[in-house]
């Protein structure tokens, strides 16, 4: 305990409400613990042009319900190379950060399992994106408040969809997972959910909403993952339009509307549970490692494992799913 003096914290890659309360959540723990706190802005490119600021208590107030991240987010292509690498070790060494919280996703974790490989500064990951596909925990910060935003939003296309005789295609994000489509679709009552992780769904996409058809539903709703292997929604909604004559089809890309707004109260919670983590991780000389929730409980899981593992859908749910739409 008596080496970690100060430490950074950045937010990297996309962002996702509840990344503020994980912000206030490392200041203040380190703040707890007689720690200096740097706010390292614009992600890994911070580190790389020495972009840091002082963080106490005050900063980070009246920031819990606030989407977005006020240390801003960025790609940094540099940080990939070892000269960026190299330069981002000696704005730390000279700052004297004896180590990082890096709130992001899986392409944040790599970043951060190289650079500990080659240099001796801590990496202590928070899983932060709205996708909830990081493997070695149950929950990131912002799945919840972008599931309710789909929730919501498909709730009023419903409302038109049933006025017009419409079957609308839904997109909504998950280039690699289906996890914010599944939920969305079951909670919505979907007639349809197209996930990247089953092949062939909107092939046999008349069959799966024919049994609804009989019973002469006046909507269909579709979620579409953006990642699906059939081009997401606009691609199906082209190719099977001819099948569902008695229709008017539309397409409605949520896109990023469901990385903003104000953070649910359980990515608030969340969040400020997994920042007090990841401080207490690297006070226990933790490095390389996510601090995750698995079953409600902290868990420690090395980024090597966070990022090379795949994290599944639970296909319960898609059965479920199936099973409620007829």
């Amino acid at each position: 305990m008596g080496k970690i003096k100060k430490i950074g914290v950045l937010t990297s890659g996309g962002d996702a409400p509840g990344m503020n309360a994980a912000i206030r959540a490392v200041t203040r723990t380190a703040i707890y613990n007689n720690l200096e706190v740097i706010g390292i802005r614009h992600g890994y490119q911070g580190l790389i042009n020495a972009n840091f600021k002082p963080l106490h208590a005050h900063s980070v107030s009246d920031i819990i319900q606030r989407g977005g991240t006020i240390l801003k987010t960025a790609r940094c292509e540099a940080f990939k190379t070892p000269e960026g690498r190299l330069s981002a070790y000696n704005n730390l060494k000279e700052a004297q950060i004896d180590g990082v919280v890096v709130i992001g996703g899986d392409g944040s974790f790599t970043g951060a399992r190289i650079f500990n490989e080659e240099y001796d500064i801590p990496f202590v990951g928070v899983p932060g994106t709205i996708d909830n596909d990081i493997y070695g925990t149950d929950y990131t910060i912002g799945y919840d408040t972008a599931l309710n935003t789909v929730v919501q939003a498909v709730d009023k296309i419903r409302d038109t969809a049933s006025a017009h005789n419409r079957m609308f295609f839904i997109e909504v994000m998950g280039a690699e997972a289906g996890f914010i489509a599944l939920y969305s679709g079951i909670a919505t009552g979907a007639e349809a959910i197209i996930i990247p992780e089953i092949k062939g769904q909107a092939r046999n996409l008349k069959e799966m909403i024919e049994s609804g058809n009989t019973r002469k539903k006046s909507s269909n709703i579709i979620i579409v993952a953006e990642g699906d292997e059939e081009g997401g929604a606009f691609a199906i909604a082209e190719k099977v339009k001819e099948d569902f004559k008695d229709y008017d089809i539309r397409v409605t890309v949520l896109g990023h509307l469901q990385r903003g707004g104000s953070p649910s109260a359980i990515d608030r919670v969340n969040a400020s549970r997994l920042g007090h983590a990841a401080v207490e991780a690297l006070l226990d000389d933790q490095k390389s490692v996510m601090v995750g929730l698995i079953h409600d409980e902290i868990s420690l899981v090395p980024f090597a494992k966070a990022v090379k593992l795949h994290k599944n859908v639970n296909m319960a749910l898609v059965e479920i799913a199936r099973i409620l739409s007829v």
